[in-house]
């Protein structure tokens, strides 16, 4: 007969996490200068992007991680072409707001 599974519990399963993303991308991952951000993250999973890289983290509930490295995908592409465009013209808006005052 065979004993049930025991699955890992939350806590272990986020030791599991940190130890591949230090394994993975280094112990000073998470620093400014390294260019990583996290896109979401939970106990069980992790998705970090770096310019047009994806780094996506799984961990079963055995204590097995996971990792698959992809391209950005279109929405992520587009998503930042918009917030870039609304940053542009939010500038121009206040640059020219500011003239209409006087300010410049």
């Amino acid at each position: 007969m065979t004993e049930p599974v025991e699955p890992i519990s939350a806590e272990q399963a986020r030791a599991a996490l940190e130890a591949a993303i230090r394994q993975q991308l280094g112990d000073n991952w998470r620093d400014e200068d390294s260019g990583w951000d996290i896109v979401t993250q939970h106990d069980y999973m992790a998705r970090l992007s770096r310019g047009r890289v994806n780094v996506d983290f799984y961990v079963d509930l055995l204590g097995n991680v996971e990792v698959k490295t992809s391209e950005i995908n279109p929405v992520q592409d587009s998503g930042r072409l918009i917030v870039w465009s609304l940053l542009i013209v939010s500038v121009i808006l206040a640059l020219l707001i500011a003239r209409i005052v006087g300010f410049i």
